[in-house]
Order: C-alpha cells, then structure tokens, then sequence
C-alpha cells in the first residue's frame, strides 16, 4: 500500500492546505471575541509555538522512516497499547472529517443556498471525497499541487482588493490584553492548524521520495500556511474592527463583501467562498485518507480502498446526527476537539518519546529504525 509516492512540493502543498483548513474563515472571530483587536498577536504566538510542535512530530517519524504513525505506535508501545493508542487516534481523523463535512454543508446553506437541505450537499462532498481517497494519495498531491496555484492567485486578488477599505485606527490600541489572555486564545489556533498535523505522519515520511527535503518542507508549509491565518486575521481587524469581526460567524467572508474597487469590482466574496472549499477539501480528504489507511494498517489488511465506501456512509451520517447544526458545531469544536486533540496530538506523543527512550536500546536494533 506504501508503493505510492509523493514529491517533497507536493508534501508542502498539502501542508500549506491542511494548516488553513478552516481557519481562514473561523478563527479572526474566534480570537477577536477572546483579545478583540490583539488577536494578530495570537496568530503571530500560535506560528512561533507551531514550529516547536511540528519539530517534534518530525523527530518521532523520522526514527522509522519506512513506517507510518501507526506502525510507530505499534513499534514503541507494544501491540496492544500501541493499537490502543492508534484506534483513537484514527477515530480522531474519523471524527474530524465528519465535522469538516458538516461545518462546509452549513456554511453554504446559510450563506449561499439557504433553500437546499444539507444532506445532498453533504453527500455531494462526500462523494467526491471518496474518490479522491480511493485514488490514492499521489492523485490527492497533484491536485493539490495544480490548485494550490489557483488558491494564491485568488487570495492576492482578494487582500489587493480590500486594502483601499483599511483603517488603521481598527487596530489601536496595541497590546491591551494579558499575556496569559493571549496565550489562551493562540492556544486554540495551535491546535487547529498545528497540533492536528499529527494527521500528516501517516503521509511522512513514508510516502515521501526525498525525506530531508519534505522534512524542511513540512515547517515551510506550516509557516506559509500560518501567514496566510496572520494576514486574514490583520484584514478582518483592519477593515471590519474586533467588534464586527467577533459578531460574525464568518468574518473573513463577511470581509469580502466589503471589497468596493471603483464601484465596478464588487460582491466578490464568491472569492472566499472557493478558497475556504478548497482549503476545507484537501483537509478532509488527508483526515478521511489517514483514518481509512490507519484502520487498515490496524486491522492488516492489504488494500484500504474497499473500507473507503462504507466508512464514508458512516462520515455523512455522523456529519447529519452530531452536527445538524452551527451551534452543535461550535460545542463540539470548542470542548471535545480541544479535548480530543491535546491528548491525541500532545499528550501521547510525549509519552510515546519517553517510553522511546526507555527502549532506546533495544528500537535501534531494529532494521527500520533510521
């Protein structure tokens, strides 16, 4: 099943869409509500904290290069505990996708086809979510790598276009909330867009070509990512105010409504829309692909494709019963995901380096270990 390979750019891109995911339309709210007009600190906090976060990820996969985070588990913690720890991880993913799926339903049927259920648009998502996973993950890292090109241009567009609308009075005064406040609310980011990386050890290092290469790459995507998060956050504070930017659900769409170039290059926020879809696919479709090929590497069976049509079906039924709606979504987000992820993503990593130390020794004389 590891036979599939991708390019270190290609691991980049990837890189570069997961740590967006949803982000680029939630958290400019989710800040500005907690520090108001400080929440670029955040940002800046979560970025510097990010790179600690992902060195570690990279130092555990990089002890067994040929094997996938749940093969580590297995190799470090034994078989049974090592399983243990990898059906919640990929229960996690599983999860996760569910949520994703939901949270794209509801915000088309708020903000664009408010007369369209959401269960065919969910289904719809879906589908194309499983033939991605079922064609593996080199089609996956093409498209991602054609449409990350797609993704910058109309970005630029959108933070060219928004500029004559700054007010720099928005932003002031600096610094007003406390570092513990600050701390507290980067925290949140750091989880979504850098804790969850945890995702990406089923792809690195194993399916990489050039290992030092997608290492380097995996904190380049990271940070890319991250500023990406850092200018949005500055455009939604600059131009609608903490105030604003707290009361909307979507801020960074509700920005791009604002955009009045000339009175003639207006009502672009179609524009945010395809780039959150986009962002919030290609992180669906890596949870859904880490879910599906951790449970076959758990469960040793040889090809992941044929679980992908069933487990999908349970993804949209999840996505309709947990998440019906916004308000479920945010519980949900703001309690057990945080939850879920700081034991997942920080909590048995650690562990796992520790008890790596322990049978230092012993792992090393393993054939696959680095």
């Amino acid at each position: 099943m590891q036979k599939e390979k991708i390019s270190s750019f290609q691991f980049l891109v990837l890189v570069i869409f997961f740590t967006i995911g949803s982000s680029i339309l939630y958290v400019p709210s989710i800040l500005a509500i907690k520090i108001e007009q400080d929440s670029w600190i955040a940002t800046i906090v979560a970025t510097l904290v990010g790179l600690l976060v992902i060195w570690l990820y990279t130092i555990i996969s990089l002890w067994f290069p040929k094997l996938t985070y749940i093969q580590v588990n297995e190799k470090v913690f034994g078989k049974v505990l090592g399983k243990t720890f990898s059906i919640i991880f990929v229960l996690m993913l599983f999860l996760y996708s569910s949520a994703l799926l939901a949270h794209s339903g509801t915000f088309l049927i708020t903000q664009m086809y408010p007369k369209t259920p959401m269960a065919p648009l969910n289904i719809l998502m879906a589908i194309i979510i499983v033939m991605g996973v079922r064609l593996g993950i080199e089609t996956i890292a093409r498209s991602a790598e054609i449409l990350i090109f797609v993704f910058f241009i109309l970005f630029i567009i959108l933070s060219l276009s928004i500029t004559p609308q700054i007010n720099y009075e928005n932003i002031e005064p600096f610094f007003q909330s406390k570092p513990t406040t600050i701390l507290d609310a980067s925290f949140v980011l750091i989880i979504v867009s850098t804790v969850n990386s945890i995702t990406l050890l089923v792809i690195f290092p194993a399916f990489l070509k050039e290992i030092k290469k997608a290492r380097r790459n995996f904190f380049i995507g990271n940070i890319v990512g991250s500023i990406v998060i850092i200018l949005i956050t500055f455009l939604c504070i600059f131009v609608l105010g903490s105030n604003t930017t707290a009361r909307q659900v979507y801020p960074s769409y509700a920005l791009a409504k604002v955009i009045n170039v000339g009175d003639f290059f207006t009502r672009i926020e179609s524009l945010m829309a395809t780039l959150w879809i986009l962002c919030l696919f290609f992180k669906s479709i890596l949870y859904f692909f880490a879910a599906i090929f951790g449970l076959s590497q758990i469960l040793n069976i040889n090809d992941y494709r044929p679980l992908t049509s069933p487990i999908g079906i349970i993804m949209v039924v999840l996505s309709l019963l947990f998440f019906p709606d916004i308000m479920d979504q945010y519980k949900f987000d703001s309690k057990l995901a945080i939850t879920l992820s700081t034991i997942v993503g920080i909590v048995i990593p650690i562990l796992l380096i520790g008890v790596y130390m322990l049978r230092k020794k012993k792992l090393k004389k393993d054939p696959q270990h680095l």
